[in-house]
């Protein structure tokens, strides 16, 4: 059945050519969608009607119901392809009014259920054979290897929300190579709730192949402690290995595993385009790719790599506090502007254009057309790091800038994924 509602009385009024159908799926009912008039579907595809004056608002509507777009269309282009646009389903009959987001879910406020399972990460599977030079497994979690912690640095400054750190470990004693984009386990002592040897959990490189000593003889991490309400005691619950990790002293001794991981490697191409978006500590390998880019000790270290492209970074933080890495990056800016781009997106402090909190989907489509020119360039690699979820905002922007040229966004996404140019590392 087909609900009309003010959504498509007001696209109506527009031309064809700057209306569009969003499909969309997992709207669920909710505790917000309760207290509305809205005509939710529990599975399935909905079809909403947007002016391009409201597809921002009806995106973020859309995400905070629990759905996700999964393809965005002009309806001029479903016109020439179905004949009419009308057998379209509408998600709700509403005023047509995106309400702003005023509020922000805590940090880490829910469980990550692999902290207390095993590996924290997924990790999207590379081609078969591709990288195949790269090293993988050295260490395996039946004969670890035994670092040491040399240092242990907070990140987050003063009035900043969490406790994130910046560890670097020794390898000097050991054979454990790996390169930029490829993570770690690490075994964290003790046993489970079940009286078990705690599993590993992965963690994404944050320095260079070289180090950040660039001597070849350590590895860094960027790590926030897990901490998290019980859904059902109220009772603060930390995080296993996290907590850890971020309370481990120089001289201490670290279960290692890996290096795992060939989604998230650079191009060898010296003159590539990368885009990278990410989210709290998954700026982890985004740095690693900008000290190998351009901290001048990298560069002198890889004559055969001299980085000539253009790299961009959209980084989404709750605070100025909570940027991390905040002076390498804007050092890094500052030295090379006409290489690198830094874009930031601090939910509590920065206002979208619908007045709501700035989040990473909110700069990205603020920023689509932009975005699409470059993704569009074959010398273009984006790569998203960060908290699962965060791929459906990034997407449904993307789709809107894709669909003005009449591209079908997951179509075309899917082809760059198959070419090797869109990595993705959530956890």
């Amino acid at each position: 059945m087909y609900y009309r509602g003010t959504v498509e009385g007001a696209a109506n009024t527009e031309s064809g050519s700057r209306v569009f159908v969003y499909e969309v799926v997992g709207l669920r009912q909710s505790e917000e969608t309760d207290q509305t008039n809205y005509q939710i579907r529990n599975s399935g595809s909905v079809f909403i009607k947007v002016p391009y004056s409201r597809m921002n608002q009806e995106m973020r509507r859309i995400t905070r119901l629990g759905g996700r777009i999964v393809s965005i269309q002009p309806v001029s282009v479903l016109q020439q392809t179905n004949g009419k646009a009308t057998s379209a389903e509408s998600a709700y009959e509403g005023n047509g009014n995106a309400t702003p987001v005023n509020a922000e879910p805590p940090v880490q406020q829910q469980p990550q259920k692999n902290e207390t399972k095993g590996k924290t990460m997924t990790q999207a599977k590379a081609k078969k054979d591709a990288h195949a030079d790269v090293p993988v497994n050295l260490y395996r979690p039946n004969a670890p290897y035994i670092g040491k912690c040399i240092s242990n640095e907070a990140l987050v400054g003063e009035n900043g929300i969490g406790i994130v750190q910046h560890l670097k470990f020794d390898l000097s004693g050991g054979n454990l190579r790996y390169i930029e984009g490829q993570s770690i386990g690490i075994i964290p002592p003790g046993v489970d709730k079940n009286g078990k040897p705690e599993k590993l959990r992965l963690y994404s490189i944050a320095s260079t192949r070289h180090g950040d000593d660039v001597d070849d003889k350590t590895v860094s991490l960027c790590v926030r402690q897990l901490e998290y309400k019980h859904p059902e005691t109220g009772e603060t619950v930390y995080g296993v290995c996290s907590t850890y990790l971020c309370n481990l002293k120089p001289g201490d001794d670290v279960k290692i595993t890996g290096p795992v991981g060939k989604e998230m490697l650079l191009p060898a191409d010296e003159d590539a385009n990368v885009i990278m978006m990410a989210t709290g500590t998954g700026i982890a390998p985004m740095r690693a790719y900008l000290w190998r880019m351009f901290k001048d000790a990298e560069k002198a270290a890889n004559p055969e790599y001299q980085f000539k492209g253009f790299s961009w970074l959209i980084f989404g933080v709750p605070t100025t506090p909570n940027i991390l890495y905040k002076e390498e990056l804007e050092e890094m800016q500052a030295k090379y502007p006409d290489n690198f781009r830094l874009t930031y997106a601090i939910s509590r402090e920065q206002k979208n254009p619908q007045g709501g909190r700035m989040y990473i989907q909110d700069r990205v489509a603020e920023h689509a057309d932009e975005l699409w020119s470059l993704i569009k360039n074959e010398k273009t690699h984006t790569y998203i790091c960060g908290l699962r979820g965060m791929e459906d905002g990034i997407d449904a922007a993307l789709s809107a800038a894709a669909a003005k040229e009449g591209v079908n966004w997951s179509d075309y996404q899917k082809e760059i994924k198959k070419a090797g140019r869109w990595h993705v590392e959530t956890y």
